[in-house]
């Protein structure tokens, strides 16, 4: 099993989508290339971090798994989408998309300000340069750091 974090604004897609849903939630749209290559990467039963951006409340707000792997994303084949890609086609698609399903939800949103102040996160995607990605590894080190501060300070509560 792979660890992976991936960002979203909650007005979006939140963790409580995820936890409203009865059926797999297809993370989609991701137009960056070395996101989109990650997201090629996650195989089914990974753990991924979901963090809420632009909002009120940025960090780290649960745990949803992967369902199913990469495929196809059907929104660069659709104009009224505003994740059109003209420069796709059937033949030659150019993103992807993974389905994703709700795991936990963390009680408290974890800051990011609280992450970068870390050292032990130090080479993390999400503190450093890299940071913006939409799509990013977490190795086993700092997921098992990151799962020590939800437990202690933001507690699983769990489906």
């Amino acid at each position: 099993m792979a660890y992976w974090l991936v960002k979203s604004e909650p007005d979006e897609c939140s963790i409580d989508d995820f936890a409203k849903s009865s059926k797999p939630i297809r993370w989609d749209g991701v137009r960056n290339y070395q996101a989109r290559n990650f997201m090629r990467e996650m195989r089914t039963g990974d753990q991924v971090l979901l963090y809420h951006s632009s909002c009120a409340e940025i960090g780290l707000a649960g745990i949803i798994s992967v369902v199913k792997e990469a495929y196809d994303d059907p929104a660069q084949f659709d104009p009224a989408s505003p994740y059109f890609d003209a420069k796709a086609s059937i033949e030659n698609p150019r993103w992807s998309s993974v389905d994703m399903v709700y795991d936990s939800k963390f009680k408290e949103i974890v800051p990011l300000a609280k992450l970068k102040a870390m050292p032990e996160l130090e080479g993390f995607l999400l503190v450093g340069k890299r940071g913006r990605l939409s799509v990013m590894p977490v190795s086993e080190p700092h997921w098992m750091v990151l799962m020590g501060v939800v437990s202690l300070e933001s507690r699983l509560v769990n489906r």
